[in-house]
């Protein structure tokens, strides 16, 4: 699918942005590092930012489209015109920081010709954005290919820059510039866009990352095995199935686990049974109490709250703020903060209205497993 909307924005088609969308540990991260090589593969300029809560697009956008533009440069014909690009990157970038700033708080972006005037350097981000990401295309356009700017933890990105962003795709999209955006994010990523602009819905191809299928799941462990002679009996793989829950990432922690119990060909359901503690061990640390740790005593009370309420069988389940508050015996107005800080943490978040779900899957079920009281 990707490769058609290279093919049709190289060609100077209208064609909408991606956003990928998914719980943690479903790989939307390396599928967005597998499209930036094919994007690589034709020969396009990239650049990949990672967004974080309370940090402008500002500084990460510029070293990005540094990057991409130093991919294109040894292509195109007009030096002069890269560095006038750079200029106007530079001076994108330097509105990062206020004019009054300290020498120590100044940043360098690493351009090596003086910042432009009048072009990207208003200071409001909307403006900034679609002048840069307009003049990017140009560029690309000269040399005949395009320009992928990948975001990942894209719900991260400032509610203004967030903004900015879709006008920018917006003004892309009308003019058929070889420019295009690839997100990635949690599963209320798309209600985010929505938020910021009515007409987001049509600026995005929105496709959903989620638990692998049992052929799919199968075929991961399989695979690989049958390359080194192993098989895994039927029942192996059902065992495996079932305490991986299809999720890549635990599909990967059990199999590993199993693959390096198991004493001899073919692998069984009780090599399956024996290897289980130990990758649940190692999840339990590396997975889900690495994010555990970063919660105050208040959000722990929250998100074991919510364990609670949600069904055993189902990780998915969004639960009502509203039962949460009931359970804890409080008004929903007192518990806000803890929910906004949960939601601003990365570990919990509110796909409808009123009800709030865990980012990572199986957390629930790691929570009622955890000791009531905290350390």
């Amino acid at each position: 699918m990707f490769e058609v909307v290279l093919e049709r924005i190289a060609r100077g088609r209208p064609e909408r942005s991606l956003v990928l969308t998914g719980l943690r540990g479903v790989g939307k991260t390396v599928l967005l590092n597998t499209l930036r090589s094919q994007a690589i593969g034709r020969l396009w300029g990239t650049g990949k930012i990672e967004a974080r809560p309370d940090q402008s697009l500002r500084r990460p956008v510029t070293a990005a489209l540094h990057m991409a533009i130093r991919e294109l440069a040894p292509r195109h014909r007009a030096p002069d015109r890269i560095d006038e690009f750079l200029g106007v990157l530079r001076a994108f970038g330097a509105r990062s920081v206020p004019d009054n700033a300290k020498l120590r708080d100044r940043w360098n972006p690493g351009i090596d010709v003086p910042a432009a005037r009048g072009r990207a350097d208003s200071g409001d981000i909307e403006i900034d954005l679609v002048e840069l990401l307009t003049d990017a295309a140009g560029i690309a356009t000269d040399v005949g290919t395009g320009i992928a700017l990948f975001i990942d933890e894209m719900q991260d990105v400032p509610a203004g820059d967030v903004s900015a962003l879709c006008a920018a795709c917006h003004e892309l999209s009308q003019t058929g510039a070889p420019l295009v955006v690839v997100g990635a994010g949690l599963p209320h990523l798309p209600a985010v866009l929505s938020a910021s602009k009515s007409y987001s819905e049509r600026l995005f191809r929105y496709q959903r990352i989620d638990r692998l299928d049992r052929l799919a799941a199968d075929r991961a462990l399989s695979a690989p095995a049958a390359r080194e002679g192993v098989e895994y009996e039927p029942k192996a793989l059902d065992a495996l199935y079932e305490t991986s829950g299809g999720y890549p990432y635990f599909v990967q922690a059990y199999g590993k686990a199993t693959w390096d119990h198991a004493p001899r060909n073919p692998i069984t359901p009780g090599d399956v049974r024996v290897a289980a503690p130990d990758a649940e061990a190692e999840l339990a640390v590396g997975f889900f109490g690495s994010r555990y740790e970063r919660a105050t005593p208040a959000e722990r009370e929250y998100m074991r709250t919510m364990a609670a309420l949600a069904e055993a069988d189902d990780m998915d389940t969004a639960v009502a703020t509203a039962e949460i508050a009931k359970a804890l015996g409080r008004k929903p107005a007192s518990l806000s903060p803890a929910r906004d800080a949960l939601i601003k943490k990365g570990l919990i978040y509110s796909g409808e209205r009123g009800a709030v779900a865990f980012t990572v899957p199986h957390f629930g079920r790691y929570l009622r497993s955890q000791p009531a009281v905290d350390a």
